[in-house]
């Protein structure tokens, strides 16, 4: 059974400090702990729970090597929070001379996959820890020589890494790109898939968006159950990061995806 819980916000500091026995897991975003006066908290989450250290600065798309002093930043976050694993997203957010402030998709190739393999390769080094890997969702599909399946099954072969596999990424971009999720689902390699992200998306004219902002719907739910049979994560992890609910409602949640939903 896969262990649930939360992406730390602020916002359920007090009830993640509460021991809530629902709570199995929590996991940190690396970059709201990169100042000394936030990462003196870790010790205290770490002292609790089991801990995931996920990242969304470190850019793996980007060619050459990473940059030093932010993987110096999320490499002592790690060593404080001794993660079971280590997370970045499949994506770049700079080039050489620019920080482009958002996840842009790569061009699923053989040159991406050793791109990013190569990065992997410097987290596992400077942290120790295992890497999984995070498919986001995107404004258009750029072609490549693979399918994004094959792409994926590949990198996690090539960079001996795992897959984070955010349900909710998946059903929006099947709504935007027209394809149907449970088929590239049953593309995947099963044994890559090591967590989930799932939060309930957002709908605004004909497009989907993975704000973070509202309830898990009931075919976001259908498909984190399906995708809950099929792959057998370790953990699954509900990130909400707007318009944040009772907790009561997350509490909820996790008693849901604890049972299979």
């Amino acid at each position: 059974m896969a262990m649930v819980g939360v992406a730390y916000r602020p916002e359920f500091a007090a009830w993640i400090d509460s021991r809530p026995p629902m709570l199995d897991c929590v996991e940190i975003t690396a970059e709201q702990f990169f100042l000394p006066s936030e990462i003196a908290r870790v010790p205290r989450l770490a002292d609790g729970y089991p801990m995931m250290v996920h990242g969304v600065g470190l850019s793996l798309g980007t060619p050459g090597p990473l940059n030093n002093d932010t993987l110096d930043a999320f490499a002592d976050v790690v060593r404080i929070a001794d993660p079971l694993w280590v997370s970045e997203h499949i994506a770049f957010s700079r080039t050489a001379e620019v920080n482009l402030g958002h996840f842009n998709p790569v061009r699923p190739n053989a040159e991406t996959i050793d791109t990013i393999a190569s990065h992997v390769q410097e987290i596992k080094a400077r942290c120790g820890k295992p890497v999984i890997l995070e498919n986001i969702t995107t404004a258009l599909r750029i072609p490549g020589t693979l399918t994004e399946t094959e792409f994926l099954n590949r990198l996690c072969e090539t960079a001996d890494c795992g897959l984070l596999l955010d349900v909710t990424n998946l059903l929006v971009n099947g709504r935007n790109h027209g394809f149907d999720p449970r088929a590239w689902l049953g593309d995947i390699d099963p044994e890559h898939i090591v967590q989930f992200h799932v939060v309930g998306y957002t709908h605004r004219g004909e497009r989907y968006y993975d704000s973070h902002e509202n309830a898990i719907q009931d075919d976001l739910w259908s498909l984190i159950r399906d995708s809950l049979a099929y792959g057998s994560p370790k953990a699954v992890i509900i990130e909400r990061d707007r318009n944040f609910p009772p907790i009561d409602e997350i509490e909820h949640d996790l008693g849901k995806l604890k049972a299979g939903c």
